[in-house]
């Protein structure tokens, strides 16, 4: 082989160089690439230190403010069959940084206000400009505003997800359940009485059981609604109640109110007409006098004879009656016939000690006693309680209470006369009858029950009846105070009765707040008009519910009262 020419091999001192040459290279290049790693490196700790920095001491990290505080846990609400009434979901939550956005903030501004109309493009811009360093903008957003929110790409923009209380049956019992405030905590209803229960880590995963049952709750509502807009009432109340237990089945409050956007939705919605509320209910409230007067032993039958004019002039003022005697009446035809001269004779002869023994007994003269915190004062003629508001009382006027207090009273004097106070919790293992103090005496309780059966079938509550149902009660049409006096226009409108009468289970109050006459009631606005066939309505609807068998043969003793009845020629 021929050796290599020497023009084509280097000498070995340039071979050597260039070895050394290299390998210097390659050691700057090491030392560039080690340092690269350790600026990388070092970027990702700033950018990890910073986003925990972020979560323990950022702009809305642990804040009080009601606008970043997340919702807590709560522990669900049911009916008294299981039926979800309140729980709690995972929502999303739309927020903004507003010192973060990086974009163009008149356009970013533009596309939010196509997105969520509630602020138009000027008022966008003014939050996106503003100092805030954070603040909600749509708490449990729909999943298909989220992902637009989030295909904006901004990153001041924020999204996430935390606990939110959901009422699944929108509207029904809301004033029961009340709602929740923007902190997640109890605002209203047995929401905000059982607060501390509801979000207390040991019971939250035992749900609060009430009282109510869903079905019956529907029904009533669904009949009120529609009696409050046959008859054009600004409002309307209702309560269905266990008369032994002390257990409300149903209790409603209208105008309609929607827990889930309570705070959207207009005050008079929020406010419960059924504890709250208090007016004067008129001639529901005379089944308790005579009732007090035969327990007091000064009516002994219901052939009783009093005198009954066509007007009754009393400590300078004139009583009158809607259908006058003229004539020597019997206990059972004032009732029969609704008469406030009869009735107010009968609570002047029992007198104002005994009468406002009774009323406290029954609890009328106090808050009512119910878990909920909105309840209204009773008032009463208090320190002035005379000899003409002895009288006036009798008949329901002079007093206001919430129909709350009206069916709780029902129920001491058709059970056996015991008070017992209402519960919106189940009565069962957890929650025990309530303790009850005798009012009446079991004699008079049951005498009671022939005379409101003979409202019903005889006299003022007759669009009350429920074939079968054997419903008896009394009607109340109360005048309204405008400006500090009565008004003959405006009125307030109830039925209070029990069912069934000749075995009395269920202790019912409707009540319409100013209903207006309609054709079909003649020009009439009165109870017997109104809020009676509602009650009868509500009963037929409720009563197969609640195990009551209809039955046309049987009646509560009616010898009672009918031979004192004069048929008019």
């Amino acid at each position: 082989m021929n050796a290599p020419t020497p023009a084509l091999v280097a000498a070995r001192p340039d071979r050597l160089r260039l070895v050394g040459q290299r390998r210097q290279t390659l050691a700057i290049m090491h030392q560039r690439l080690m340092f690269g790693m350790l600026v990388y490196a070092g970027i990702i700790a700033v950018v990890v230190l910073r986003l925990l920095w972020l979560a323990a001491f950022g702009d809305h990290a642990g804040r009080k403010t009601t606008v970043t505080t997340s919702a807590p846990e709560r522990g669900d609400i049911v009916d008294r069959n299981g039926q979800p009434l309140a729980r709690t979901i995972d929502a999303w939550t739309i927020a903004v940084h507003p010192p973060k956005i990086i974009g163009n903030k008149l356009d970013l501004a533009r596309k939010l206000a196509v997105l969520m109309p509630e602020r138009d493009e000027a008022g966008w811009l003014q939050l996106l400009r503003s100092n805030k360093n954070f603040v909600f903008l749509r708490r449990r957003a729909a999943p298909s505003l989220v992902e637009t929110v989030n295909a904006l790409g901004e990153p001041g923009m924020a999204l996430s997800r935390e606990p939110d209380r959901l009422y699944p049956q929108t509207d029904l019992g809301a004033h029961v359940l009340g709602f929740t405030d923007i902190d997640g905590h109890g605002a209203a209803g047995m929401e905000r009485a059982f607060d501390k229960r509801l979000t207390d880590p040991a019971t939250r995963g035992q749900p609060l059981v009430l009282s109510i049952s869903a079905p019956v709750q529907q029904a009533l509502e669904h009949e009120l609604l529609q009696a409050k807009t046959t008859f054009s009432a600004i409002g309307a109340a209702g309560i269905v109640m266990d008369i032994h237990t002390g257990e409300i089945l149903a209790m409603t409050s209208l105008p309609q109110l929607n827990p889930n956007i309570a705070g959207n939705m207009d005050p008079e919605a929020r406010f419960n007409r059924a504890t709250l509320g208090v007016w004067e209910l008129g001639s529901t409230f005379k089944p308790f006098t005579v009732a007090m007067a035969m327990d007091e032993g000064k009516v002994k039958s219901m052939g009783q004879i009093y005198n009954c004019p066509r007007q009754l002039h009393a400590f300078g003022r004139t009583i009158n009656d809607t259908h006058p005697f003229g004539r020597a009446c019997t206990v059972a035809e004032i009732m029969q016939e609704s008469s406030n001269i009869g009735t107010a004779q009968i609570a002047a002869q029992t007198g104002a000690e005994a009468q406002k023994r009774f009323l406290r007994g029954m609890g009328f003269l106090d808050p009512i006693a119910i878990e909920l915190k909105e309840k209204g004062r009773t008032l009463t003629p208090g320190n002035d309680w005379s000899g003409l508001a002895t009288m006036t009382v009798g008949y329901g006027h002079g007093i206001a209470v919430t129909p709350l207090h009206l069916a709780t009273g029902y129920a001491t004097l058709f059970n056996g006369g015991i008070y017992r106070p209402a519960t919106l919790l189940k009565v069962g293992r957890e929650h025990a009858v309530p303790q009850g103090r005798r009012v009446f005496s079991d004699a008079t309780s049951y005498k009671m029950r022939a005379l409101l059966r003979l409202v019903v079938t005889e006299g003022t509550g007759g669009k009350a009846d429920a074939p079968g149902y054997r419903v008896g009660g009394k009607t109340g049409t109360a005048e309204k105070l405008i400006g500090g006096r009565y008004s003959k226009n405006v009125v307030v409108t109830s039925f209070a009765g029990v069912f069934p009468m000749d075995e009395p289970r269920y202790a019912m109050v409707v009540m319409l707040d100013e209903p207006k006459a309609t054709a079909e009631t003649h020009g009439w606005r009165t109870a017997g008009w109104n809020a009676a066939p509602t009650f009868g309505r509500v009963v037929s609807r409720i009563a197969p519910m609640l195990g009551v068998r209809p039955d046309l043969k049987r009646e509560p003793n009616m010898a009672e009262v009918l031979p004192f009845i004069r048929k008019e020629d």
